[in-house]
């Protein structure tokens, strides 16, 4: 038998199972109070209006009022709902609305029900939910009887053509998880609501089950904004593959690339780690630059330094990127660390990727990264399965990754250098008397590399990489010192203080 699927409204979700849910089925909405149940149902019941069907919203809990609320947030209207509302009122039927209101606590869970179907019966809707259990819990009183009557409101529903969906907060039952519920209904949707340390409070939802459906399992992100629920999809690179050419990308800096061995592949992730003030954001944007240049549209992620200062400090070293982002060809998204979650990163991502056609991109830095999940667990399975979808897509992917410390032993909070597939090591070293800079290339999966350890400097014409310097002696405990002569180290260029 082919099951009808019917769209839940909501973009996301719909994604999560495939294309919708099966027609004519109980499904289950759960969560905390706060976790976003009462905007993905209105979603589900609009997307019913919008194909021109008969929606009913039951609410034991709320008023009709406060529902439109709800969804005046939304700047959306209750219009084309029928709502049946069960609340205490001074005026008990015969008022002439389309609701009935009723004192629940003088009344039988049968009666309650009875009425309920009555209201059924006249609007025959094709959507319904039901807001929500916990009211029903209340009024049995009684586990079994709970259960029998949602039984029996499972049998009355089976016989209509009506994709129902109880909303259920959890707070009237001792269980949290009523195993038994989930059995009698054909998908269960769980909502969550988590609290951090610092920052926006996080939401995410998980498909328990959904009979006849092939659907992605696991924890997804969400949020709630203007406009609706935002599901984002758990990211699975291997359902991302797409053709391209592995071809070198080059910075127009010829020694630079002479160390990746004619530059980084297409579809491979590069790392550039070493201390703050070092240079990697500007190789990064060196790279950006030469992208643009070509009319490869590029995207740089910046989680650390300001926009404008971003903009500011690369005009004075010569990238013109000012012009790149007013043309199009280059997008700057400045992330804050306190709102943004994995997957709604991942999103981004996404966006950048299928929606402009990005062939590069830049994320500044891992540690804004991290401070970004500062709770999230399995961050860097969350990292390998971007960096795999950039690299099925054949992007060109640069991860800034600042070390603690300026001199001597330095560490890291996130040690990604084995995902990276080019690790980019800078350093600062001393000679002549003057603090200078090191560049060297500790692995390339893309190929061979140099092995040697090359001067680098930064001025107002742009990167400059010298030739190899041979005389080091302790770059990789991060104290290096040079011995060698004067001739090969780099000076000022012609008409530089």
């Amino acid at each position: 038998m082919n099951l009808k699927i019917i769209s839940t409204g909501n973009v996301g979700l719909d994604k999560i199972l495939g294309g919708g849910i099966p027609a004519s089925r109980l499904y289950l909405l759960e969560g905390a109070p706060g976790s976003g149940k009462t905007t993905l149902a209105l979603q589900f019941l609009r997307e019913g209006i919008r194909k021109g069907e008969r929606v009913l919203y039951i609410t034991l809990s709320e008023t009709r009022e406060e529902l439109g609320a709800v969804a005046a947030s939304h700047d959306w209207t209750l219009d084309g709902f029928d709502v049946f509302e069960l609340e205490s009122a001074d005026d008990v039927f015969g008022n002439g609305r389309e609701q009935s209101i009723i004192h629940p606590w003088e009344m039988e869970l049968g009666e309650t029900i009875r009425l309920i179907q009555d209201e059924v019966e006249r609007v025959r809707p094709t959507r319904v939910v039901f807001d929500s259990l916990s009211e029903m819990r209340l009024l049995a009183q009684d586990p079994l009887r709970y259960r029998r009557q949602v039984l029996a409101l499972k049998q009355f529903f089976s016989g209509r053509d009506s994709t129902v969906i109880l909303v259920d907060d959890m707070t009237g039952s001792a269980d949290a998880r009523d195993a038994h519920l989930h059995s009698l209904c054909h998908g269960v949707v769980t909502l969550e609501r988590l609290t951090l340390d610092f920052g926006a409070a996080r939401r995410r939802m998980q498909v328990q089950k959904l009979r006849g459906i092939d659907f992605t399992a696991g924890y997804h992100d969400m949020m709630i904004r203007k406009g609706g629920v935002d599901i984002f999809p758990r990211l699975i690179a291997a359902d991302h593959h797409s053709d391209f050419t592995g071809d070198m990308v080059q910075s127009e800096v010829v020694e630079l690339d002479a160390l990746l061995g004619g530059g980084p592949m297409r579809g491979t992730s590069t790392l550039i780690t070493g201390p703050a003030g070092s240079g990697k954001t500007t190789i990064a944007l060196q790279y950006l630059y030469a992208a643009c240049e070509r009319g490869e549209p590029s995207t740089l992620f910046e989680f650390d330094e300001r926009v404008g200062t971003l903009l500011t400090r690369s005009n004075a070293f010569g990238l013109d990127i000012t012009r790149h982002v007013d043309q199009g060809c280059l997008t700057i998204q400045q992330i804050d660390p306190a709102e943004i979650s994995p997957g709604e990163f991942a999103a981004r991502v996404r966006h950048e990727v299928e929606e402009r056609g990005v062939r590069m991109i830049v994320i500044d830095s891992l540690n804004g990264y991290m401070a970004a999940m500062p709770q999230e667990q399995q961050l860097l399975l969350q990292m390998h399965e971007l960096l795999s979808y950039l690299s099925q897509r054949g992007v060109v992917t640069f991860l800034i990754n600042p070390q603690h410390g300026l001199v001597g032993t330095m560490s890291t909070n996130l040690n990604i250098s084995y995902v990276a597939d080019t690790v980019v090591l800078l350093r600062f070293f001393e000679a002549e008397g003057r603090v200078r800079k090191a560049i060297s290339v500790l692995k390339n999966r893309g190929g061979v590399h140099e092995d040697a350890i090359r001067e680098f400097r930064i001025d107002k014409d742009g990167v400059r990489v010298g030739e190899p310097l041979r005389a080091f002696r302790g770059v990789l405990t991060g104290t290096p010192e040079y011995l060698g002569a004067t001739k090969p180290l780099m000076e000022d260029r012609t008409g530089d203080a």
